[in-house]
């Protein structure tokens, strides 16, 4: 009996997990606003809250469209977002406080442990915070953490909430003090705090954090254990590195903090955001590859390949859709589409890696081909059509025209083009497979795993 129950014990099912990190959220986040309404008082808190709400929607859109093209669940991107703006934040404030005081008391040099605590003390402790939410989604939603691009969105959003919390603080304690002194809103503390912070640098903490959402992304597509643990570690070191030195620009002159923004953070950004669009055009150009194989085999219209690999033609599909058949197809039409790109990904990452990488490789694989045949009247031909509105298809081609996969199994002649009977279910007599061995699958009777070139599986 213990025996049984040691697997359960060990790990957590994943409603238990859930429940533990909402009630996390929830705590840390009555507890960082309660904090941030005591420094900044009751007026100074909303007028923070009011300017830093302001590049939140922008920032969380832009991570948004970089990953579309295999899009991540959004309550995984909320917690991340949530995770920063609370848990995160709030192991921050009271680890530099505590930092500080006791830096200070140590050195009865006040001033020298505010300086020393910016330094070397706040870039550790907000970027390992920060982090721990990538190594959460890293370790219990490695289905949705696929590489580099899942890394830079989980990041992106952990940064801004992070970055909205902090805002909060400087721009609330920033109107306090121009409340007491008097000043007007030109000349005003709030006003220089809202233009540097909101204006100048709001992709400031995503930058320092995107750094170490590509260590986590590279180690979800590596082989080797040793890479898996170094590479995050290795993206960690850089992002503290960069937010020390962007803390300690203002000790380099007057003009040390400009010298810094003009020198080191734009070009960065700018190498950034075009690493964003070659990932992001990458993991397109697999999702027509992998996805070709299975149009081939007869699960995909030939002509929803491209569609499918072409995010303007994605967004007329779910248009198309909605405007024949209301909402509900078009949420069907964006399932569809995220399964696809889901099963494209998968694939690659198995032909990759090898059985070992991807041991479930085949219970997923079965998983999102049901998935998509269930879906597969009402999004095939809104794909179809968008691929010929958008003019990705070539002249001579012809979407009904057969086409044989060497290493894919085709459906059955008497399912192909049937329209989803319900739901179906595993034959009781069927033993567990092996990962990497075809077998009768739990979806329609057709449906069987993809072998790969050149892995291990049974032809």
């Amino acid at each position: 009996m213990f025996r049984a129950l040691r697997p359960v014990l060990a790990r957590p099912s994943a409603a238990v997990r859930t429940c533990v990190l909402l009630v996390l959220l929830a705590a840390t986040g009555i507890a960082i606003l309660e904090l941030v309404r005591e420094q900044t008082g009751t007026p100074g808190f909303f007028v923070g809250l009011g300017l830093a709400l302001l590049p939140v929607a922008p920032l969380m859109a832009a991570f948004r469209w970089l990953g579309r093209a295999a899009p991540a669940p959004w309550p995984q991107l909320l917690f991340c977002f949530g995770w920063g703006a609370c848990t995160a934040a709030l192991i921050a404030i009271l680890a530099n406080n505590f930092a500080t005081e006791w830096i200070a008391a140590a050195t009865a040099d006040p001033s020298g442990a505010d300086h020393l605590g910016s330094i070397a003390i706040a870039p550790v402790v907000e970027e390992s915070a920060k982090a721990a939410a990538l190594l959460l989604v890293f370790v219990f939603r490695r289905g949705h953490f696929t590489g580099p691009a899942d890394g830079f969105v989980a990041a992106g959003f952990t940064a801004t909430g992070f970055a909205f919390t902090e805002n909060i603080l400087y721009l609330g304690n920033a109107f306090v003090q121009d409340l007491a002194d008097g000043t007007g809103v030109l000349d005003s503390v709030t006003a220089a705090t809202f233009f540097v912070r909101i204006v100048l640098s709001p992709f400031a903490h995503p930058l320092f954090t995107v750094l170490t959402g590509l260590g986590f992304g590279a180690a979800a597509v590596s082989t080797r254990r040793s890479r898996r643990v170094c590479l995050p570690l290795l993206g960690l070191a850089p992002a503290m590195g960069l937010h020390a030195l962007w803390n300690g620009s203002s000790r380099f002159g007057d003009h040390g903090f400009y010298v810094m923004y003009v020198c080191v953070m734009v070009p960065l950004f700018g190498l950034l955001v075009w690493l964003a669009v070659r990932i992001r055009d990458r993991r397109l150009r697999a999702v027509a590859g992998e996805l070709a194989q299975y149009a081939a085999a007869g699960w995909l219209a030939p002509a929803e390949v491209p569609a499918l690999a072409s995010m303007p033609a994605r967004s007329l599909a779910r248009a198309l859709a909605r405007r024949s058949g209301g909402r509900a197809a078009g949420r069907a039409v964006a399932r569809y589409e995220a399964d696809a790109a889901a099963l494209a990904l998968l694939r690659n990452r198995a032909r990759r890696g090898g059985p070992l990488r991807e041991a479930d490789f085949a219970g997923r694989e079965r998983e999102l081909l049901h998935r998509l045949w269930q879906r597969r009247a009402t999004a095939g031909p809104a794909l179809a059509r968008a691929a010929v509105l958008e003019e990705l298809l070539p002249p001579w081609f012809d979407p009904l025209r057969p086409a044989v996969a060497a290493d894919v199994p085709e459906p059955r002649r008497e399912e192909r083009g049937a329209e989803p009977r319900g739901p179906l279910r595993p034959e009781p007599s069927l033993r567990r497979p092996d990962p990497w061995t075809p077998a009768t699958p739990a979806g329609p009777s057709s449906i069987r795993p993809c072998v790969l070139p050149g892995g291990d599986g049974v032809r």
